[in-house]
């Protein structure tokens, strides 16, 4: 036999209270979503099957777009080049991988990009570690409070 639950005044007075005031409260997965999609989001370039120049182009591009939209830290997938079989040339070399050392280098050479960034760092393990470098862009006046 289950024991009967006695709801004291009280808590019936808050519950009661609580349910005359619904308007500001929303439902537990709206609540994740916007959370994850503001505060969680980075923008992804993933750059594998890319030849040098036209990666490139698509960083350029990116950073660009990226610089426009407000975002302050964006994420540039390059690989980690371990199919590379080029001994002669570091920039394709097994150990190295082309886009994993020339994307950054092309983006601090690039004057129009550099301008834009305040930081690049290698990416937490959980967004491709060593294959992958954040950018920190500078903030756009027009999205200045």
């Amino acid at each position: 036999m289950k024991k009967k639950y006695i709801v004291r005044p009280k808590d019936k007075n808050d519950w009661v209270d609580f349910t005359k005031n619904m308007e500001n409260i929303t439902t537990k997965e709206s609540d994740f979503v916007y959370k994850s999609t503001k505060t969680n989001y980075i923008p992804k370039l993933d750059l594998h099957g890319f030849f040098l120049d036209e990666a490139n182009k698509e960083v350029k591009k990116f950073i660009l777009e990226s610089f426009e939209r407000g975002y302050e830290k964006i994420l540039i997938i390059t690989g980690k080049g371990l199919r590379s079989k080029s001994q002669s040339n570091p920039y394709i070399s097994e150990k190295l991988s082309v886009l994993k050392n020339s994307v950054p280098d092309y983006i601090k050479s690039n004057e129009t990009l550099s301008n834009k960034i305040k930081s690049i760092s290698l990416a937490e393990i959980k967004d491709g570690g060593e294959g992958a470098i954040y950018i920190y862009l500078k903030k756009n006046k027009k999205f200045r409070e």
